[in-house]
This record gives structure tokens, sequence and C-alpha cells, in this order.
């Protein structure tokens, strides 16, 4: 008879097989109520699963992440239901859990419609409201793929097939709805209801652009209403700071057809751009890096040689001239900074050399993956590699991680997580070399003073990573910066210098990226700082307005000498109410709003309002402009409040 073992190390028996249910309820009558599932031995259960020997045991409720997986599971197959139960001769397909909630692919006669969704939600409340207590039962393969046709699922038939021969296939079902699943699910219906359908748009079958378009339901659910809302404010939130929308209002860039995933840079945008590199330029010139650049097209095989055309093959864009000889557009620019490095022989007394690149790379990215300045095909990277000897990495990951994070807070990130990500399945060197490199970052992150979590299995083709993740302003996490340790890609490509025994030996390779690509990067700013960058980013940091035809010199006047001291100001001559003006330019996010008046011409000064609507009131010329270039020097918000 079974002895369950607790969280908490404390010990009951049993004179019976028992079931998760029957666990909790021994516990107490508040936890059975709140209980989803069960861990029992370390493996995720149904409240019915029955436990017929000694376990260790732990209740999953709505307050553990994997109760909130099972919670939005759940209420995929709710959804799922709700489908057929409109439109019967609805398919059903995959609807796996996703970041903040779930999707299910369909396939159906007709594109689902927004009043689609508010009829199938309207059916999932009902279908909640009934409580359907949740079943399950197990197939043979065979058995299952019989079944599946014989209801007309040929997509569940099809993915079961794929599964090898003799194995068992489990079904959920509530009510006279089943589908198949792995598991485990609530134990009923009635502990679904916080949850909302988003949006519904077209998948293809696997994926692939060949197979039939499916239509793709979106959703979010959540433990309680009070959770499900704070989302949907968030969601609202991140809709007015979608970067494509402040793009168009700020006229900074855009994309067309006939270069899908390239951006269009307008004039303001660019600036912006520049006012990037220049940042980065001179961060990594005091942090000793040199600058170079490298050839965007190469021949392909340095990329055989490199690895990448095996490993990344599939994303990397290439072409073949006249002669036949076929060059791959550069994905990365690591090759070519080997190249770089091998001009020449080094001594040990060199290093570290850190090389550093502003480089255009070309990805392949399906065009169902594209997103703004967040997903594109061609973008450019903050890239560097840093050439050490093995015993320095230690110091070179203290120094890199602090470059990191300074680099991060200037820009308003000042919650900074980090991951380990360890040797990765498809990759290139063996166990040894990778066990080397993977102690030698951790021993270097510890020295910074760092925590980090594991991203087991996630690391490059090449070697160990780790990933640095910034919170938004409203609490969205972004991957960014990377530190890599390569002990493979040096020795692939030749890459050598000598020791202090006069030997040649292979370098370590530090990867280094921090914005990571400065496409996305810009759209992550824009959507952090809902489009109001702080003044020493902003495109145009003032605009001067006149009031009237009579102040229209004045006002010209000032926009040059702000110019003359280096800001970027603008000047607004139209003829139109100033307080149309200050709306229109507020609008535009900029930072300083000057307004000269008759007064201002008279005593040199303008009245100064931030994009905030803070009256600052009237300072000389030359005030304003060591205001401006004070702000704009901090990096910081000293006297801008936004």
């Amino acid at each position: 008879m079974p002895t369950i073992t607790l969280p908490d190390g404390s010990q009951r028996p049993f004179d019976r097989p028992v079931t998760v249910a029957e666990v909790a309820a021994s516990i107490g009558k508040g936890l059975a109520r709140a209980a989803l599932a069960g861990q029992v031995n370390g493996e995720l259960v149904d409240m019915s699963h029955v436990i017929d020997a000694d376990a260790s045991i732990r209740i999953i409720t709505s307050k553990d992440p994997e109760g909130l997986e099972i919670i939005r599971h759940s209420t995929a197959h709710l959804l799922a239901q709700a489908v057929q139960s409109i439109y019967p001769k609805a398919q059903v397909t995959i609807g796996p859990v996703i970041d903040d909630g779930f999707f299910y692919d369909f396939a159906f006669e007709r594109p689902f419609t927004p009043e689609d969704l508010e009829k199938f939600e309207a059916k999932m409340r009902e279908l909640a409201k009934a409580d359907q207590p949740v079943h399950r039962r197990i197939l043979s393969r065979d058995a299952a793929i019989k079944h599946f046709k014989s209801i007309g699922e040929h997509y569940k038939a099809e993915i079961i097939a794929a599964i090898p021969a003799g194995g068992q296939i489990s079904l959920y079902g509530q009510g006279d709805w089943e589908d198949l699943c792995r598991g485990p699910h609530v134990p009923s219906t009635g502990k679904l209801g916080a949850f909302k359908l988003t949006k519904v748009a077209g998948a293809y079958w696997r994926g692939d652009s060949k197979n039939a378009m499916l239509q793709r339901i979106y959703g979010t659910a959540w433990p309680d209403d009070k959770q499900l809302k704070e989302y949907l404010l968030r969601l609202e939130e991140a809709e007015k700071r979608d970067h494509r929308r402040i793009g168009r209002e700020l006229d900074l860039f855009h994309f067309q057809e006939e270069a899908p995933g390239a951006v269009f840079w307008h004039a303001d945008g660019w600036m912006l751009f520049q006012q990037l590199i220049n940042y980065m330029r001179e961060r990594q010139t005091a942090a000793g890096y040199q600058e170079i650049n490298t050839p965007e097209i190469m021949d392909r095989e340095l990329w055989v040689q490199s690895g990448h055309v095996e490993k990344f093959g599939e994303n990397m864009f290439l072409t073949q001239t006249p002669d036949e000889r076929v060059y791959a557009i550069k994905p990365m620019n690591c090759p070519g900074h080997v190249q770089v490095f091998r001009q020449g022989l080094h001594s040990y007394k060199e290093l570290p050399i850190r090389y550093a690149e502003f480089g255009k790379v070309h990805r392949y990215e399906p065009s169902g993956a594209l997103h703004g300045l967040l997903r594109v095909r061609a973008f450019t990277q903050d890239d560097a590699h840093i050439f050490i000897t093995e015993d320095q990495v230690t110091d070179e990951t203290v120094r890199g991680i602090e470059l990191l994070m300074s680099i991060y807070r200037d820009f308003g990130f000042d919650d900074v997580k980090v991951k380990f990500a360890d040797r990765p399945p498809k990759r290139v060197g063996d166990d040894e070399v990778w066990t080397r490199a993977e102690n030698a970052l951790q021993a270097g992150t510890r020295a910074a003073g760092v925590e980090f979590t594991l991203n087991p299995g996630e690391g490059a083709f090449y070697g160990p990573k780790l990933e640095f993740i910034l919170k938004d302003a409203i609490g969205r996490e972004w991957q960014c910066g990377t530190w890599q340790v390569d002990l493979n890609l040096p020795a692939r490509l030749g890459a050598q210098y000598v020791d202090e025994h006069s030997q040649k030996q292979t370098p370590v390779m530090l990867h280094r990226a921090i914005f990571g690509s400065l496409e996305r990067f810009l759209g992550i700013l824009l959507e952090h700082h809902a489009g109001k960058l702080p003044t020493w980013l902003a495109p145009v940091q003032a605009v001067v307005l006149n009031i009237s035809e009579k102040q229209a010199n004045y006002a010209t006047e000032a926009a040059d000498f702000l110019k003359n001291q280096g800001l970027r100001a603008e000047i607004d001559l139209r003829n139109e109410k100033v307080g149309y003006k200050i709306r229109d330019h507020t609008l535009k996010r900029v930072p300083y709003l000057l307004v000269a008046g008759d007064r201002e011409v008279e005593s040199r000064s303008l009245a100064v309002r931030t994009r905030s609507g803070k009256d600052l009131g009237a300072m000389p010329l030359e005030e304003v402009a060591t205001r401006i270039a004070q702000d704009a020097a901090s990096r910081g918000r000293r006297y801008l409040e936004d």
C-alpha cells in the first residue's frame, strides 16, 4: 500500500491505491478545490491518476507555472469543442500553449470572422458553466488512427500515423467531444472561465506553404478574471506602443513588398538609427575595440569551412555569378572577423584583440514570421569578436558584462535577466571542448557577480552563450544581447597566435552583441518609451514655433542658434494657430516645444514646454540651449519629465 511523501517531507500512508484527488482531499478541502493536477515522482498527471506504490507528490494549482499551462491547454480544448459544436464539419489539427495563451488550428471551408469568434467564446462560456468532467482513455496507435478517420478527422489521423507503430495514444474528452492529447488536463470544464479569444489568422498545415491553409484562432487564459483583465489592459497598452504604428506617426520608416523584411528608412528614422551607431561606437572605442568592416558577399566555401552551411544553410541567401562561382550573402560576421585576425601573426602579448563591426547581414525568414523591425531579413548587428587566450575568458567576460549592463541602463532598461545556454543537439566540436567552454563561461559570469538561470540546449552551434533579456515598461521581456565562448570556429578557420613558448596556438573567440540587431533594438526602444525617446536619442530634440508672421525672423534666428549649438532643432512657421502646432508636435513626441511671441522676441527668449505639457516658462535663448544640451548629455531625464 502506498506511502505518499509531500513537498515538505511529511508522509501519509494509505491502506489502498489512491488518486491524486484523494491525496489532495486528505490534505485539506481548500487544496482539493484548488487542485488542477498532480506531479508524481516528477511527472505531471491528472487528478484521476491512481497511485498504487510509494511516491513523492506535489499538488498543482493555478498558482504554479505548470497549473497555468494546464489551464491554457485545457482552454484550447474548450475552444475546439465550441467550434465543432457550432460547425461540426470543422476539423481540428493542433492546439498548443504559447506565451500568455494558446492557439488552435482548424480546417474549415471558409475563413472564420470576428463574428465567429464571438459565437465561439459564448459557446465556451456555456460549456465551462456546464462543468463537464474531463475524462481520459487510451487507444493503440492503429485504433486511434481508425477512430479519427471514422469521424472525419484526417489531420489527427495524419499526426498519429507519424508515431511509431505499437505505441499507445491518450484521448481526452469532455461531454461527448474528444481529442488527441498527451495531457494532463483540468478535472472539469468548470475550472475554466477567465479566457478571451483575441484574433484569427491563416496558418499553413505543418507550417509549409505547399500545404492547405488553416484557420488559427488565438486566445488567452488566466487563473482568474483579475489577471485576465490586467493582461487585456497590457495588450491594449502594447497596441498603443506598437512600433509600426509609432513609425508611421513619426515618419521613421516603412516596408513594402518589393523588399520583404528590409527597412526603408526615412530621414528621421535614419537619424535615430545613426544615433544608435554613434553611441555604440563611442562606448566600444572607450572599451578598447577596433572597428572594422568586412564584405557582405563571400565565397560559399568559406561558409562550408566554418560550418554555417551545414547548420544554417536553409537560412542563407546564395547567388551564382556567370563564371558559376557560388557566393553567400553573409548571415553572420564571425568568419569575416577571423579573416582579419589571420592577416599577420599575432603574439599572445597583443591579446585580447577586440574587433567590432556594424555589419549588415541577411537571413531568410518565412514571410509569415516577418514583423516590422522586430523580425526582418536584412539587418545590422553591433557585432564584435574578441580573440583571447583561454585563461583570459574570466576577465574579459567580467568586462563584457559590465559594458552590456551599463549600456542597457543608458537606454532605460534597469531590469535585465541573464540565461546560460549550453550545448545544443546540433553542434560542432567534441564534448571535451564544449565542457571547457561551458566551465569557462560560467566561471566568468559568476566572477561578474551576475545571477543566471539555465536555458538547456540553446547554445550556438559552436559554443555556449549568455542571453541578456530586457524587461520593458509594460513588463514584456526581450532577448537582445549575447556573449558566447567559442573554441571551435577559430580552429576550423585557421586562426592562430604565438604563445610565450613561440608555439602556435588557436585563440578562444568571444562573440558579442549588445543591441543584437539595431533594427530590432530600435523597435523595442520605440515600444518601451511609447515613442517618447529620451532627448539624447530623439531625431528632433526641439522645435521653434512662432505665434504669428511677426516673429518669423526671430524664430528662424533662434532655431539656427540651437542648431549651431549642436542640437537637432527644427522650425515651424506654418500659418496655423500656435495651439494647433503645439498639439501636432506633441503627437510627434518632440521633447521640447519652444514658442516665440512678441515678448520673447523683445527679450530674446523662448517659452519652453515639454511634450508632456509641462510649462517651464520663458528662458533666455542661451539658457534654453544649455538646458537641452545638458538634458541630452545626461542620457537620461534630468530635466524632461514624461
